[in-house]
This record gives structure tokens, C-alpha cells and sequence, in this order.
């Protein structure tokens, strides 16, 4: 199988200019995917570039990684029914080095004999000044030519800037630097950079005479139609501090069962074979269960993935010897899943009891009565332990890691009380 066969039956290929899948068949390629800065951090939607670089590689193709330290201070039109508000250079250079520490942990820049390379477009503008680029690159491509791109179109009724506007240029000429510099020439992305992708084919042929190529994915939505990498909290993040290790496996775990078999053609590095074959002898839970393991583990580590498998175990009651046997990292994984209550360690040595910690500390009960009609119920429960008397006292040998206690009012309600 070659690479563009691998991209066709995982649903991965949109469209490619005509003679690349001929040239695929006698030369190795080296092709690039560009990605701008303009987000602290990379999401689950940027993984499928990544992966289709990380396929590349697989055939004895070469990767670029396309850092946009010069098209970020811009902002792609694409996609966007708006003007981008734009971002600080000290913000933009931010984050286009923490994304660069993602890129290493995610495609392979020690490969033997195609290692992946990054480059950072501002290379290619730093010294070159409005008059040389007008003259190199502004009379190439015409603004009719332009005009024509969806990605202006859709824009022209509700207002581009010519910054937005002058992108389609900077990625043309990007992609004739990297022709020239670096032997590319294929330029990848999502299906709504044709338009922009072609324009740097077009530029090349035009500008040097020389031949490249273009290759897009579909953009990817989930069965709903809604976009993919989104979650009612918003963005996917692939940074743990912005999405937990937990909330990014409940991603998948929750995902629409018949969204499963995409993400696990688009994300996973199993053959075809092997696929088809879990799909038939797996029920759709089980299909999931391994997909949010493997991604879990490839973007996290094994470290998060079993503290999440801990998380996931306190959170919906399943039963375990060592159920309050949890780090303060996955303690604090459960902060940002239940609500939680900051309480000053002081209190504890001024007679802390169950009634103050649900009624005046919480407001979880309204008051002592309701307190005792939930202990009368065996509803309450305080790290694993029945409560039996709401005068109870809170001690300090009750605090799981010297600062936490886990409450449960029935099956469902669970709470954390952090000692500070």
C-alpha cells in the first residue's frame, strides 16, 4: 500500500491536483502543513494534520512542519466569517514554541532516514522588506485570481481587510521558499486551504516554472454536523492544563457511536484489517474504551492514563480496593470535575463538624435537619465512609493527602473539600 491508497480507505483524502499520485509512484516527497500560532496550545483538530504527517513519514516520505511565525501575525481568512483580532508578537512567539514542544512529542524528528524538520516561515520575511515582496511575489498572482478563492468570496459581503486578504500571498510564497530551499513540493491541509494551497501551486508554476502539488483532507464534523474537536466546554486542548487527561478520554468515551468508526480510521495507527475486525467482533463500547486509551496514552502518557482510569473509577462509583488511593494530581483531575469547596485548615482545630462542613462551609444541605435525614438515609458518606452523626468531628487524619476530603450525598452527588 502507498500513502495516498492509506489516506483513500481511512476517508482521509478530499482532493489532490492531477500527476501527484504519478509522481508518489517513483519519488519520495518532501510536503509540508503550515500552523499558525495564533492558539496557546494545539487542539485535537490540528492531530489530524499531525497525522497526516506522521502517515507521510510512514511511506519514506519527508515532513515539514510549517511554523507560522510570520502568517500569525496575519490571520487566515479561511474558515472565518469575521476579521481575527490579532494577537502580540510576544504572544504569538509563546505560543509557537510551546506548540513546537507538542510537535516533538508527536511526530518523529530522530527518524533515520527521514526525519521531520521544522521551519518558521518568519525566516523567509524577516529581511525582506513591502517593496522586494511586491516585487518578487505581488505581481505574480492577480487580484482577480484572488477574488476567485472561497476563502475571499465568502468574506467579501461582510468585509476583508487587505492584511486578511494579503495571506493567500504570504502562504504562496511560503510554499515557493520551501520549493526552492528544501526540495518540497506537495503542500497538505485541511479541505478549506484549497484555495490558498493551489494558489501556492499556481505560483510556483507562474513565478519559477516549476511543478508542486496539493493534497487536502476532508474537514472533519462529527454525525451531528457539528465541528469536530469541540466539546460543550469548548476546545479540545492537547495541553493537559487546558484539557485534563480525564475530560480529554471522556471526549471519546462519550463520543456518538457512529462517529467511532471515523476517529478510529483518522486516529489510530491500526491496518485495515485489523480494524474491520474489531468493528465486527466489538461492541461499540468496547471500540471506545480502546480508541480513548490509545490516544489517551499517545497525547498524555500511561502515567495520566491510569490516574484517569482512577478518576473515572471514584467519579461513577465503581467498586475498588483503592478507591482513596489517589496522587494530589488526580485529586485535583477531580477538582475540575465536581464541585469543590477551599476551606481554611484552620477551621479543623477550631471543632470542624459533618453539620458545619455540609450546611455554613458548602451549602450543600440547608441545615442540620437536613443533615440528619440524609444520615438516616445512609446517604452520606465521607471518603468511602458511612456518616453516622452529623456532630462528628472532622480530624486531621481524615484528610486524604494532608489537605483533601471526598463526600458523597447518595450515589451521585459527590463533592471535595480542599484544606489549604
Amino acid at each position: 500500500m502507498d500513502f495516498l491508497s492509506e489516506l483513500r480507505w481511512r476517508g482521509m483524502l478530499q482532493d489532490v491536483t492531477p500527476g501527484l499520485e504519478d509522481y508518489l509512484k517513483t519519488e519520495k516527497v518532501t510536503a509540508y502543513i503550515g500552523f499558525d500560532p495564533t492558539a496557546p496550545s494545539l487542539t485535537i483538530g490540528n492531530y489530524v494534520q499531525i497525522m497526516l504527517l506522521t502517515l507521510l513519514q510512514k511511506y519514506g516520505h519527508k515532513p515539514i512542519v510549517l511554523l507560522g511565525g510570520a502568517t500569525g501575525r496575519i490571520g487566515d481568512p479561511s474558515g472565518k466569517d469575521k476579521e481575527r483580532q490579532l494577537k502580540s508578537y510576544e504572544e504569538l512567539d509563546s505560543n509557537l514554541n510551546f506548540q513546537k514542544e507538542q510537535f516533538k512529542k508527536l511526530i518523529d524528528f530522530n527518524d533515520v532516514e527521514n526525519p521531520a524538520m521544522f521551519i518558521n516561515n518568519l525566516d523567509f520575511y524577516k529581511d525582506l522588506n513591502i517593496l522586494e515582496f511586491l516585487r518578487v511575489a505581488g505581481k505574480t498572482l492577480t487580484v482577480n485570481y484572488m477574488l476567485s478563492k472561497d476563502s475571499v468570496q465568502n468574506r467579501l459581503e461582510n468585509g476583508l481587510s487587505f492584511t486578511e486578504f494579503s495571506y493567500q500571498l504570504l502562504q504562496a510564497y511560503d510554499f515557493q521558499c520551501l520549493y526552492n530551499d528544501y526540495g518540497c513540493k506537495l503542500q497538505m491541509g485541511g479541505s478549506d486551504q484549497w484555495g490558498n494551497i493551489t494558489s501556492g501551486t499556481e505560483f510556483i508554476r507562474r513565478n519559477i516554472g516549476g511543478k508542486a502539488y496539493a493534497l487536502t483532507t476532508p474537514l472533519l464534523t462529527k454525525a451531528d454536523g457539528t465541528k469536530f474537536g469541540k466539546s460543550a466546554e469548548g476546545n479540545i486542548w492537547l495541553d493537559s492544563k487546558l484539557t485534563s487527561p480525564y475530560r480529554f478520554y471522556q471526549f471519546w468515551i462519550n463520543a456518538a457511536d457512529a462517529d467511532i468508526p471515523t476517529f478510529v480510521r483518522y486516529f489510530t495507527f491500526f491496518d485495515q484489517d485489523t480494524i474491520l475486525k474489531r468493528e465486527k467482533d466489538l461492541d461499540i463500547r468496547e471500540q471506545k474504551l480502546l480508541l480513548a486509551e490509545e490516544l489517551t496514552v499517545r497525547i498524555h502518557g500511561k502515567d495520566a492514563y491510569q490516574a484517569v482510569l482512577k478518576v473515572t473509577d471514584l467519579l461513577f462509583n465503581k467498586p475498588s480496593d483503592n478507591q482513596i488511593d489517589l496522587s494530589e494530581t488526580e485529586l485535583e483531575m477531580i477538582a475540575n470535575e465536581i464541585p469543590t469547596f477551599d476551606i481554611s485548615s484552620e477551621a479543623i482545630n477550631k471543632n470542624l463538624t459533618i453539620n458545619d462542613l455540609l450546611t455554613t462551609e458548602s451549602q450543600i444541605l440547608s441545615s442540620k435537619g437536613e443533615v440528619r435525614r440524609a444520615i438516616q438515609n445512609n446517604a452520606l458518606k465521607l471518603n468511602k465512609e458511612k456518616i453516622t452523626s452529623g456532630e462528628d468531628l472532622i480530624s486531621l487524619h481524615q484528610l486524604i493527602r494532608d489537605k483533601y476530603i471526598i463526600l458523597e450525598n447518595g450515589k451521585k452527588n459527590k463533592y471535595l473539600f480542599r484544606f489549604n
